[in-house]
């Protein structure tokens, strides 16, 4: 029989004290082979795994952590975990050697950056942001190994807690799903030999947004356009994006030899492609007549050049944004919902959602075969249709009804 073996349980532990030698002791739990809790002279208790090592014929002591810190049922798990290791031969001191000096989730992060991401995705720069805001801060410092679904689950959660950098609020659960859904990312393309952490974590509810200008509100959107506060790149950019109905970042990278001026027609290459193929957009009267006046008051390879980017083009208006929403009196607005708003007005005026999606670039399995086949022309007359009903917003006037009492 074993010497100082005794059930573990936190009221006989916490009564045990050294005796007053100089020498450390040890007692061992009955109820976990290789548990045992060591108290020194200066009475610190710890848990420790102790094991004979058949494989390597030695006996094996390795650190679990003090108590009560590390709960009596944690360590348990513990020492059982470690014994299934040894009897499977695995040297279980290496393997924690290893653990120890392993690259965290930042190093592994960066490299994901390198070797997959800037090489094969136009977004890469989303990724880095999304990284720094949600995943640096309280994961980056983390080694692989630490990682467990139960971490994830809480971190996931711990997002929506945060408050929002521009506004009131927090942050919404489809913001914390991008972030998870790039961390599972990481893990399966720099980790594929672990088990991936993010895999049975459950993502939060989503609710697609369905945005778009309403003709009064289009009527207050090309009033505080043509104010002469606005500036005049931020105009023709917004215009042009509710023109063509294009992703903010195609319209900001448009270069002049993608503008066809003869068929009125404005290629995309498949490197700026979200869906990674060409993509031909139909230029209506209104877009081209903006396209004309620029060129000729420039000699850049960009529609819209900046000398304060390292790009070349023009970034995201968000301040600029921000004040013609103040000036046209609008709220709850994107720049995105003006891409919304060019499928919406198609669809007012009895475009099918193929026309529709072709207009946008979208792509499924169902329509790939469609677009393939489908003319421009049905996707220009929807275009023209519904830029002439936007245009119309324009001699709206806002109605005050008078109510007398009787």
């Amino acid at each position: 029989m074993i010497k100082n073996k005794i059930n573990f349980t936190d009221t006989k532990l916490r009564k045990l004290n050294h005796d007053g030698s100089t020498k450390r002791l040890y007692f061992y739990d009955a109820g976990q082979p290789a548990l045992s809790l060591c108290i020194t002279p200066a009475g610190t208790k710890s848990f420790q795994f102790q094991a004979w090592d058949r494989a390597r014929g030695k006996s094996v002591t390795k650190s679990i952590g003090k108590y009560p810190s590390v709960a009596i049922n944690h360590a348990r798990q513990l020492a059982a975990n470690l014994l299934t290791e040894v009897n499977k031969g695995v040297d279980v001191i290496e393997a924690a050697k290893a653990i120890k000096n392993e690259d965290t989730l930042a190093v592994i992060f960066s490299r994901w950056l390198d070797v997959y991401a800037k090489p094969h995705k136009k977004s890469w720069d989303e990724d880095k942001r999304r990284y720094t805001l949600y995943i640096d801060k309280p994961l980056g410092s983390k080694p692989i190994s630490w990682f467990s679904p139960n971490k994830i689950r809480k971190w996931h959660s711990d997002i929506t807690k945060l408050p929002k950098q521009r506004g009131t609020g927090t942050i919404t659960g489809t913001t914390a799903n991008r972030a998870l859904a790039l961390l599972s990312t990481i893990f399966s393309q720099m980790a594929p030999e672990r088990p991936n952490p993010c895999k049975s974590v459950k993502k939060f509810r989503e609710q697609s947004r369905d945005r778009f200008l309403q003709p009064s509100e289009l009527q207050r959107f090309f009033d505080g356009l043509a104010k002469p506060e606005t500036p005049p790149t931020l105009r023709d950019y917004l215009l042009l994006s509710i023109y063509t109905g294009a992703r903010r970042n195609n319209v900001m990278q448009m270069k002049w030899v993608d503008i066809d001026f003869d068929q009125h027609l404005w290629r995309i290459p498949a490197s700026q492609s979200k869906n990674a193929e060409v993509m031909i957009v139909p230029l209506v009267a209104p877009a081209i007549q903006i396209l004309k006046t620029r060129k000729a008051k420039t000699s850049s390879v960009f529609v819209f050049d900046s000398s304060r980017s390292k790009s070349g083009h023009i970034e995201e208006p968000k301040r600029a944004w921000k004040s013609l929403l103040k000036r046209a009196n609008l709220s709850d607005v994107r720049i995105h919902d003006l891409r919304r708003t060019m499928g919406s007005y198609q669809t007012m005026t009895g475009a099918s959602s193929t026309v529709v999606g072709k207009t946008l670039g979208h792509k499924s399995q169902s329509a790939t075969a469609v677009y393939a086949r489908l003319n421009l022309d049905p996707v220009r007359s929807s275009m023209e249709a519904a830029v002439e009903m936007m245009e119309a917003s324009r001699e709206l006037r806002e109605k005050v009804v008078n109510i007398k009492e009787k």
